[in-house]
This record gives structure tokens, C-alpha cells and sequence, in this order.
């Protein structure tokens, strides 16, 4: 048995912040707007798998009216969330993700974040894809005001059946 999840974030860029995306800091002026440490990358994935195992989404579990959630890394709360799949009997297929943004330009930081994303949700390199776009500047990804993120996970049932 197998389900498909799908995740999508948006954050604004601002002054002041750290840029966090994919569980991975990222030299850049501004960094993303949030409750949490507004990891874009993470929370389009949570999102994702929680949706494929009919778990909810990210807001339901992490709600930014929440305090205990002010500030939180993204990675501990993807890990929450990737236990309670794990739990329901699902492992990680594939991941296709992308990140939308003019900037901050991310191609130099994908392959630690791929290896960040992997050992959060046990599984090897190869089934964590993440890619950039930069829109041609359109929009407000495009004029720089902000980032956005898709992700796609294919779940299958542990154990095969």
C-alpha cells in the first residue's frame, strides 16, 4: 500500500532573522518570518507527510497560537511528526521537493540539506530530491520578498503489506 502527500510553505523575508531552510543555516542578509524558526523547506514536508499518513497537518499539531512552539527548530518538530508516521506503519519512498525563491540562492546548500532531510526521516540521500526556482521574478518569490516550498512524498506501507 502506498499514499502521496503533498506540503506547501510560505514565509516573508525580513531583517533580523536567521535564514533556516531545509535544516540548514544560510548566509543571507534577511532571514524567514515565523512563529518557529520559519524553516520553509521543513514545514512544506512535514505538511506532506503527515497528510499521506492521514495524520493531519503541521498546523493542527504545531499551532503558531501555541507558545511552546515560539522559536522551535523545524527539525525537532518534523522529527515529532516523522515518529507518529513511523508509528502508523509508514516508511519514506521518495521526497521530490522545491524551494521558490530569487533569494537566497540555494543550490550551494542542497546537498546538506538533502543529507539533513535524510537522516531526519531515515532514509537514504537518493530518495531526497530538492531543487530551487527562481520564478524569473515574478510574484513575491521573484521580487525577493519571500520563499515558498513544495514538497511531494510518496509513503509505503512498512513491511510491505
Amino acid at each position: 500500500m502506498i499514499r502521496v502527500g503533498l506540503g506547501f510553505d510560505v514565509h516573508a523575508l525580513v531583517p533580523g532573522r536567521r535564514c533556516v531552510i531545509g535544516g540548514v543555516e544560510i548566509a543571507h542578509a534577511e532571514g524567514l518570518l515565523g512563529h518557529s524558526d520559519a524553516d520553509v523547506l521543513l514545514h512544506a514536508i512535514t505538511d506532506a507527510v503527515l497528510g499521506a499518513a492521514g495524520l493531519g497537518d503541521i498546523g493542527s499539531w504545531f499551532p503558531d497560537s501555541d507558545e511552546r512552539h515560539a522559536g522551535a527548530d523545524s527539525r525537532a518538530l518534523l522529527a515529532q511528526a516523522w515518529a507518529a508516521v513511523r508509528a502508523a506503519g509508514w516508511r519514506l519512498g521518495n521526497l521530490d521537493a522545491v524551494v521558490i525563491c530569487r533569494r537566497p540562492r540555494i543550490a550551494p546548500y542542497v546537498p546538506q540539506m538533502k543529507a539533513t532531510i535524510a537522516g531526519l526521516l531515515d532514509a537514504p540521500p537518493a530518495a531526497i530530491q530538492v531543487k530551487g526556482k527562481t520564478t524569473e521574478r515574478l510574484g513575491f518569490t521573484g521580487r525577493g520578498e519571500g520563499v515558498a516550498a513544495q514538497a511531494v512524498v510518496l509513503l509505503e506501507r512498512d513491511g510491505g503489506g
